[in-house]
């Protein structure tokens, strides 16, 4: 789930949850001498509340029937807060976590602070090599492995069959079509073709990518976010808002978009798997079937999605390692991921889960898994999540009319080159 990638860089203190967790002395377990694990483990998930999060919880619970001695401690977290909660319950050494919900871009980030057990060589890290490589490469982090990947994820457009069909118009493929597509919606209906998050600039990659763009090069060590396709990206979003084809905000984005299109006041969202439970429970999509998925359109470059996505990670100072670890490799098998794609169509990381009748059947997994297979992966620097933040502050004010494309650019890549000393 992502919502709100940017408030974790955002956010400077966060108050720490008064849960037991890793560190309290009622963690403390062991499956030395008896063979059997016991004590507790807290797990922080951060997925979507009121609905990811009754199945994840309910799943990781469901832990105890094979290790009856071992409590699980389940916290839901919000996306937004959990990256420097985490950092700042790790830093201090208390309150921390047995094990976290770490978004694909966090983990090297918690790594290179020495916050995250590694896991080659234990329990949590089994058959390592049925995992799809694109997940696994986010979870290594200077030839160590530091986490597990749970679910991988990418974006393309939701879209209102009833919408489409009365109007009498076929799915864009292309941002220009998105643009004439929409137009014949507001002209026939009244309503808004396509719903743009302003505040969150995770919904601005795949514009980026469709332009050949880029945030940095971490090969060459070089900000690419204020090249020329960079200044045509930020044109072509601006254009979709000027132009009345998408309406945006500058706040409270996930609310407003998932609202507008559940409530059938927009055509269009771009979104991702993590947002089809949520989206089933709005009133035009209680009959699933209305409920249409398609690429994100392309750019002038090509057609380009983010690869997203969440693993679970061990924190380095957890009194209750053994049971931690099997834990993970619970949450993490093929068996445990076919029932959450089953109940929330996330897409497995397993290669062997794709081969279950649940995640066979699955319609939402059969369009995201070819444009997972194809979607751009970040970079996986420790810096990573701090990229978005001052992308999101230009992005907002571009689509806002506060400042240009140009600016917006420039401005981010001059607070990259800040942030990323050395980089050209």
């Amino acid at each position: 789930m992502r919502r709100g990638i940017t408030a974790t860089a955002l956010v400077a203190t966060l108050a720490l949850a008064a849960t037991a967790c890793g560190s309290d002395d009622e963690s403390g377990g062991t499956s030395k001498g008896s063979g059997e694990l016991s004590g507790t483990v807290t797990w922080w998930d951060t997925s979507t509340a009121g609905s990811e999060d009754k199945v994840f919880k309910k799943i990781a619970e469901d832990f105890t029937k094979q290790h009856p001695k071992v409590r699980v401690n389940y916290v839901n977290v919000p996306f937004g807060d959990a990256q420097n909660k985490f950092k700042n319950a790790a830093q201090s050494g208390s309150d921390a976590p047995d094990v976290i919900r770490s978004e694909v871009a966090w983990t090297p980030e918690f790594a290179d602070l020495g916050y995250l057990a590694p896991l080659d060589g234990t329990p949590a890290l089994k058959k390592p090599d049925d995992f799809l490589k694109q997940a696994a490469a986010s979870t290594k982090y200077k030839n160590k492995t530091y986490a597990v990947p749970q679910v991988i994820d990418s974006m393309g457009i939701f879209y209102n069959k009833k919408i489409f069909k009365e109007v009498g118009v076929e799915v864009p493929k292309t941002v220009e079509e998105l643009k004439s597509v929409a137009k014949k919606i507001k002209d026939k209906t009244g309503k808004t073709g396509m719903y743009l998050r302003g505040d969150d600039a995770y919904w601005f990659l795949s514009f980026l990518y469709g332009e050949g763009g880029d945030m940095v090069d971490a090969g060459s060590s070089t900000v690419t976010i204020d090249n020329a396709q960079g200044v045509k990206a930020m044109k072509v979003v601006k254009d979709l808002v000027d132009s009345g084809a998408a309406k945006t905000d500058a706040t409270d984005g996930w609310e407003n978009m998932q609202a507008s299109f559940k409530d059938g006041k927009v055509a269009m969202i771009i979104n991702g798997p993590w947002a089809v439970a949520d989206t089933y429970a709005g009133k035009e999509f209680k009959d699933k079937a209305n409920l249409g998925v398609a690429p994100v359109p392309a750019g002038s470059a090509g057609q380009g999605a983010p690869q997203g996505g969440h693993n679970l990670a061990v924190y380095a100072g957890s009194k209750n390692l053994d049971a931690s670890y099997a834990f993970v490799e619970y949450m993490t098998s093929a068996e445990t991921q076919a029932k959450v794609t089953k109940e929330l169509s996330l897409l497995p990381t397993r290669t062997s889960a794709y081969g279950m009748k649940d995640v066979v059947d699955n319609e939402i997994v059969g369009f995201f898994k070819p444009v997972v297979e194809t979607a751009v992966e970040r970079p996986w620097i420790p810096e990573t999540g701090s990229l978005f933040a001052p992308l999101v502050t230009e992005y907002t004010k571009v689509l806002t009319g506060q400042t240009t494309p140009e600016k917006g650019v420039k401005n981010t890549g001059d607070s990259y080159r800040k942030l990323l000393k050395g980089w050209k």
